[in-house]
């Protein structure tokens, strides 16, 4: 199973998805990848997927552009940005899905509240993946 994950920046919600599914499906070939990509992936991501008992400190944001070409039995987009600006995929695509889940980059408060907000979503991601019939 061949499965790409997009979003804008493939700095959050991507990299969280891209963990947790690789996590879950072992066998998968898993990717992620966004259509504006960020400079890294967000560090906050990186800390509360190891809370989680995933590493995915290794990841880093991958321009969609390179994947076109192949193909893929699931393209899922999990931000509304991607979905929207999601570009048309020359390779085949079996599946397509748009999953969305809001940004916790955008958090606004404390320290406390902006990580209780990435691991809100952290936790919505895992809850919609752990058991998803692929």
């Amino acid at each position: 199973m061949k499965i790409l994950i997009l979003c804008t920046g493939n700095s959050c919600r991507s990299q969280m998805a891209h963990g947790f599914i690789q996590a879950f499906y072992p066998d998968f070939d898993v990717h992620s990848a966004g259509t504006k990509p960020a400079s890294q992936v967000n560090p906050k991501v990186i800390e509360v997927m190891a809370e989680a008992g995933i590493d995915i400190s290794t990841h880093y944001p991958k321009n969609v552009d390179i994947y076109l070409y192949e193909e893929w039995d699931y393209v899922i987009t999990v931000c509304g940005g991607a979905n929207e600006s999601c570009p048309n995929f020359i390779g085949k695509v079996a599946n397509r899905l748009h999953i969305g889940f809001e940004d916790p980059s955008d958090a606004i408060g404390t320290d406390e509240y902006i990580m209780s907000e990435f691991r809100r979503i952290r936790d919505e991601i895992n809850n919609k993946f752990e058991n998803f019939k692929f």
